[in-house]
């Protein structure tokens, strides 16, 4: 019979304790979230400065993304917003795409589909978006240790490609830790590379909001809006003949239906609010030098990060899932990190902090921690 690999497939997960379900959730906000009829504290949300809660004043925008951007779907509203995010960053010229995988992915692809001698070397950390771009495109990909300039120095050094993407997250989804950005920098220039940046946890939380890019402008960088933003879609920065080349050869881009003029107002709305948001993000940096002290108080080991990414490693995925319920039972929601989203035995607890906490949430998710442990 056709495909009878997918039963051993699903029993293979189920018996490895990997297998993947989703969870329908009633409501949800920064701080809590409902499930079957139970409010739990929400520690796994990406809404790091709680702007989903906000209401957002009435919208004129249409609904309706009508077409592609090459055909009728590029808008007056995609183009203001194209040029506010280009103004704020200084690049001059910018791409909106329906989410921050395709446009990630769909870069990589199209800025190599006609060089010759092409190398992309991505940090071993970097999300799957980038992996699955990289193995898809006209160039050889290699991967340097995590945060390791010395790797990166000798994968780059030993290489004679004549096109050279240095690609890495400003702050990286699994771990919570930031690229040295300044050493990266170095390590391009050094090798007449470019640099490539998904900045999807530092947008909104790090460098006054601006998040890594405030610190280091790379030659290409990519905004994701479904996290500190509150929205969906993501926005690709860099030159206008980079641009302008991705206009000839970007798949995702060029078969895609538009972002919808209402999405365009949604987002202009929140960028806004996330600009102005220092009370948020000074609240949440508090909180996480207090959920720290308070882990190392209880002997607690996470893994090293200031961010609103805070890892806890269990080791193997069943005693994860263990604990992951464990804290459920107690009013707790957070998200077992399995592979192939971490390496073997790597397995986490990812724990995610917001602006919407308080220091009595805090107080409760460690309590909940250690009686799990």
């Amino acid at each position: 019979m056709a495909f009878e690999y997918i039963d051993n497939v699903l029993e293979g997960a189920k018996e490895q304790h990997l297998l993947r379900q989703r969870v329908v959730v009633d409501d949800i906000c920064a701080r809590t979230l409902a499930v079957e009829g139970r409010r739990y504290l929400n520690f796994a949300s990406n809404d790091y400065l709680a702007l989903g809660d906000r209401p957002l004043p009435p919208l004129k925008g249409r609904s309706g993304g009508h077409s592609s951007p090459l055909v009728t779907g590029y808008s007056r509203e995609q183009a203001e917003l194209e040029q506010r995010f280009c103004a704020l960053y200084g690049f001059e010229s910018a791409l909106l795409f329906a989410s921050g995988f395709s446009a990630n992915a769909s870069v990589l692809k199209a800025l190599f589909a006609q060089a010759r001698e092409g190398l992309i070397v991505q940090d071993k950390l970097n999300h799957a978006s980038l992996v699955d771009g990289g193995l898809a495109a006209n160039a050889q990909m290699q991967r340097f240790n995590h945060n390791n300039m010395a790797h990166l120095d000798a994968r780059l050094g030993k290489s004679k490609a004549h096109h050279k993407l240095v690609v890495s997250e400003g702050v990286f989804s699994m771990d919570g830790d930031c690229a040295p950005l300044e050493q990266l920098r170095s390590q391009c220039e050094k090798h007449r590379a470019w640099l490539m940046l998904d900045d999807a946890h530092g947008f909104g939380v790090l460098g006054g909001g601006k998040g890594s890019a405030a610190v280091l402008k790379p030659d290409i960088l990519v905004l994701t809006f479904g996290k500190a933003l509150a929205a969906n879609g993501a926005i690709v920065l860099a030159s206008n003949k980079v641009i302008d080349l991705l206009l000839q050869s970007n798949r995702d881009y060029t078969y895609s239906t538009a972002l919808s003029a209402l999405q365009c107002e949604v987002i202009d709305e929140r960028l806004t609010q996330l600009l102005a948001a220092d009370a948020e993000r000074q609240h949440l940096s508090a909180l996480i030098d207090y959920f720290k002290s308070q882990c190392a108080a209880a002997h607690l080991a996470l893994m090293p990060s200031d961010t609103p990414i805070q890892p806890l490693i269990v080791g193997d995925s069943e005693s994860a899932l263990v604990m992951q319920n464990q804290l459920r039972e107690k009013g707790i929601w957070l998200s077992a990190i399995r592979p192939p989203t971490v390496a073997h035995n790597t397995a986490r607890l990812r724990i995610t902090l917001t602006a919407a906490h308080t220091e009595q949430d805090i107080d409760t998710l460690v309590s909940a921690l250690e009686q799990c442990r």
